[in-house]
């Protein structure tokens, strides 16, 4: 699953060993001598990969890098590399998020799994965005009356408590609850309600 791979280091010869070591597995390859370089560069790209990054780099950190990634929503996989074996930095970044945590000299077997799950763990992570986007939309593309049906019916309100609750009747109800399946592309209950947690809408 070819991708592309930022590196964020300021050792040159790091970088440019391993640039050489993933252009000839596949990947892209773009380098970065600082946190702030590829802050300002990476602006819209949106393509599959993973980053690859120092702890101590001048100026903003790694791990400060990673934090200022994780405010801003990204879901790129952050994998950190360093030459010193810090116990507290490597658990501060794994409990963070970080996919994995290489201490240099890295292998070229060693590297290259950690990248290759990295870039898998993005491919899901931006399936799933899709994904629960295309769910909020099902949600935003029903009326108001059929939001309140949808609602009741994930809290496990039958028909008949539905009706009462909106000043309605079952029929109507029974109405308004067969198109909420349809838009939202259900087959049955335990499947509406399963969609509902994924999307944080609480069903009690």
């Amino acid at each position: 699953m070819p991708g592309v791979v930022h590196i964020v280091d300021d050792d040159v010869s790091f970088h440019t060993a391993t640039r050489q070591r993933l252009q000839r597995a596949g990947y892209e390859v773009q380098i970065y001598s600082s946190a702030e370089q590829f802050l300002d560069q990476q602006g819209g790209d949106s393509r599959l990969g993973c980053l690859l990054v120092d702890v101590r780099i001048p100026g903003l950190g790694g791990p400060e890098l990673q934090a200022r990634l994780h405010d801003a929503g990204s879901t790129l996989p952050v994998v950190f590399v360093s030459g010193y074996n810090d116990i507290k930095t490597v658990v501060q970044t794994i409990k963070a998020g970080a996919e994995d945590f290489l201490i240099k000299p890295v292998t070229s077997v060693v590297l290259l799994a950690a990248i290759e799950r990295a870039i898998a763990r993005h491919d899901a992570s931006r399936k799933l965005l899709i994904e629960l986007d295309l769910l909020r939309a099902r949600v935003a593309a029903l009326t108001p009356r059929e939001r309140q049906v949808y609602d009741l019916v994930i809290r496990g309100k039958i028909n008949k408590q539905i009706a009462f609750e909106l000043g309605s009747t079952v029929r109507t109800v029974k109405a308004h609850r067969h198109r909420v399946m349809e838009k939202m592309d259900v087959g049955s209950l335990a499947e509406l309600v399963l969609i509902a947690g994924r999307l944080g809408h609480s069903a009690v």
